[in-house]
């Protein structure tokens, strides 16, 4: 029923989250000062910013539980490097999600928490991007995928192990 591994299904929902997210604040922001509630407006890229977080916490757990296999080709230094900036996304966007989660107050409390918020959302898709990065090098650059991948037979196109050299 689930996919083998899980890791790469789920790794694309915290990317596609931070993508949304700033996107979204801003037309909230832009929302609100054109006259909507700030609970109708802000509603939105505060469920987004909990479910960056949420999905970034499930792509962790599920890296961890691959760590080993994957290690096993790769090495520790570069998946090291991607376990941390993951953990850094989960960090901010949780911190972003409870900023965002004051800024359904309304005055000047809530203002400010919905501005910050929105610059917060920056520096989050920045990091999801080099969580992104670093584990796209992981697969293309350092063959993660190697990991489950079973020896592939000779390409029926190919000439290599044929004994005849007139292909």
């Amino acid at each position: 029923m689930f996919p083998e591994p899980l890791h790469p299904a789920v790794v694309h929902f915290p990317i596609v989250f931070a993508v949304l997210l700033p996107i979204s604040a801003l037309v909230a922001l832009w929302t609100i000062r054109r006259g909507a509630t700030v609970r109708s407006a802000w509603l939105f890229p505060l469920v987004l910013a909990v479910a960056l977080t949420g999905s970034s916490w499930v792509a962790i757990e599920t890296g961890e539980a691959e760590e080993d296999r994957v290690e096993a080709i790769v090495g520790d230094a570069p998946i090291h490097a991607h376990e941390e900036a993951a953990e850094r996304l989960l960090i901010l966007s949780g911190l972003v999600a409870l900023v965002a989660g004051v800024g359904m107050l309304s005055g000047p409390v809530g203002s400010a928490a919905r501005l910050v918020a929105t610059v917060g959302t920056v520096v989050v898709l920045a990091a999801g991007a080099q969580v992104g990065s670093l584990g796209g090098e992981l697969v293309y650059e350092h063959g993660a995928a190697a990991a489950y991948s079973a020896p592939s037979a000779v390409p029926a196109w190919s000439s290599e192990g044929e004994g005849d050299e007139g292909h």
